[in-house]
């Protein structure tokens, strides 16, 4: 199912000029998705920062209708390596734990 949703994604990302702006928001819509699910799964908390690559896909979503076809295809791009990155960790059992040290005084 996953690699299916990443072909989908590289293959509009290929022929974006056949792809209308509202389809590529829905799809990275649902890459968002799946790249929160796929994280939480992992452990992976959300940065909810400006340099995590989710809040460029959301800003590219909600953008769509008024950004150039080679800004759509490339977001396309990120969210299908981003998913196949999280996919293949979460295959091969990856975990990741995240601990907070206190402060010496």
């Amino acid at each position: 199912m996953m690699t299916a949703f990443v072909a989908e994604l590289v293959r509009a990302a290929n022929e974006i000029d056949k792809v209308s702006p509202l389809e590529v928001t829905r799809m990275l819509h649902r890459a968002i998705v799946s790249i929160r699910d796929l994280r939480e799964s992992l452990g992976i908390p959300g940065s909810g920062t400006a340099a995590d690559d989710v809040i460029f896909l959301f800003d590219v979503a909600t953008d769509a209708e008024r950004l150039r076809g080679a800004e759509r295809a490339a977001a396309l791009l990120k969210a299908a390596d981003m998913l196949r990155t999280l996919h293949v960790a979460t295959n091969e059992g990856t975990r990741v734990w995240i601990y907070e040290q206190t402060p010496l005084t």
